[in-house]
């Protein structure tokens, strides 16, 4: 199994984290099957544009930040792109490593009660950082794969038992509707899984795994499939979140307690081990894309076991876990982070685009008018969902 799968799991990994478990808990909360369509959206666009990511990643043998800074000829344009680039990815994953670790400890609180609760960032954040510290992507690949099923698992048997309506289901995810106040989730719900700094980590990625253009089938196979799950799990918490009465649910472990009546005490341990999966496996991918960026835009071209690489997670780990067990809530710098989400994606999303098309890069596997046009209209969305999550931020909406 472990040799089939690849870089897509990591990805799916790392956009289950809590602020998607969060999100996708809330959608079904406050409008039960009605937002499906938006994570299947969100899902088709993930696909399209982590597809361009990894096809760039094998061909070149490069990461996505090396070829555009490769590409980018004017000294002063290169310089800004990839300081922008740098600042966004690096700052913005140490704000959501906080997150990370501390949907994990949440989970660690389920499971095992609240006496440990001062020591649980700590465990977390020491597990991410004996993971990273191996440095041996192929062991790192085969703990996430792991966690990934357990989380997988938890999940869908938690939406399994909720006994959902199995035709609401299917028009909650054909037939798209925009409930009154629905449009900042929304927005949410595309936020958590488009996320820019997987289209670095991924084309990172991909060179680790597979070293041929001969493998392009391997790996668009292991995207689409590996996507396609991660969007199920989404769903499958969206689902889930329905039965709960609005009002309920204040955090997403009363997720948990309002599944209790169908399930007993299993709910919160469901719920427990599902959490801690999807903020560990973000706590690892986190600090890999930003290790893996600045070692692109540094050109220092050093693998994971290179002091320079290390001490890019390395801080942002600490950090973390700093402000978790300090009791710190980094809400300004999340909201610099959502900011900087709103403004990188679509930009990150032109220069893929770009990228892909150019000849001197792809030669022959460069994108077809059909992968530009579906490109073309994520950027759009990109564009108007940001512009909109960004206004929210700054108190506009």
């Amino acid at each position: 199994m472990f040799k089939k799968v690849g870089p897509g799991v990591l990805v799916a990994a790392a956009f289950i984290g809590p602020g998607t478990v969060t999100a996708c808990t809330l959608a079904g909360v406050e409008f039960g099957y009605a937002l499906l369509w938006a994570m299947l959206l969100s899902v088709i666009s993930t696909i399209i544009l982590q597809e361009m990511s990894a096809r760039l990643g094998i061909i070149t043998q490069k990461g996505l930040a090396a070829v555009i800074k490769q590409e980018l000829k004017t000294p002063w344009v290169r310089n800004t792109v990839i300081t922008i680039v740098l600042s966004a990815i690096v700052i913005g994953n140490t704000a959501y490593e906080a997150g990370n670790i501390g949907g994990a400890s949440l989970g660690l609180e389920a499971i095992f009660g609240e006496r440990f609760t001062p020591f649980y960032p700590w465990v977390v954040g020491f597990s991410a950082f004996v993971l990273l510290y191996i440095g041996d992507y192929k062991v790192l690949e085969k703990v996430l794969v792991s966690l990934v099923l357990v989380m997988s698992l938890s999940f869908l048997l938690t939406a399994i038992i909720t006994k959902p309506d199995i035709l609401a289901v299917l028009k909650g995810v054909f037939v798209p509707s925009v409930p009154k106040e629905s449009i900042l989730t929304i927005i949410a719900l595309v936020g958590t899984t488009v996320v820019p700094y997987n289209l670095f980590l991924h084309a990172s990625l991909v060179s680790e795994k597979w070293k041929s253009p001969n493998d392009l089938k391997s790996v668009k196979k292991d995207t689409y499939i590996s996507i396609a799950v991660g969007g199920l799990v989404s769903m499958s918490i969206i689902i889930a979140a329905t039965t709960i009465q609005s009002g309920e649910v204040k955090s997403v472990m009363d997720l948990a307690k309002g599944l209790e009546p169908l399930y007993g005490n299993a709910a919160k341990y469901f719920m427990g081990i599902g959490l801690f999966a999807a903020g560990i496996t973000s706590s690892i991918t986190a600090p890999l894309a930003a290790a893996y960026v600045a070692n692109s835009c540094f050109g220092w071209n050093v693998g994971m076991n290179h002091i320079k690489f290390k001490m890019v997670w390395m801080i942002i780990v600490v950090i973390g876990v700093v402000f978790m067990s300090l009791g710190i809530k980094p809400i300004e710098i999340i909201k610099f982070a959502q900011i900087a989400n709103g403004i990188l994606l679509p930009i990150i999303a032109i220069f893929l685009l770009w990228v892909v098309n150019r000849v001197a890069v792809m030669g022959n596997y460069k994108n077809t008018l059909l992968q530009n046009i579906l490109g073309s209209g994520i950027i759009i969305l990109a564009i108007l969902l940001g512009a909109k999550s960004i206004f929210k931020v700054i108190g506009i909406l």
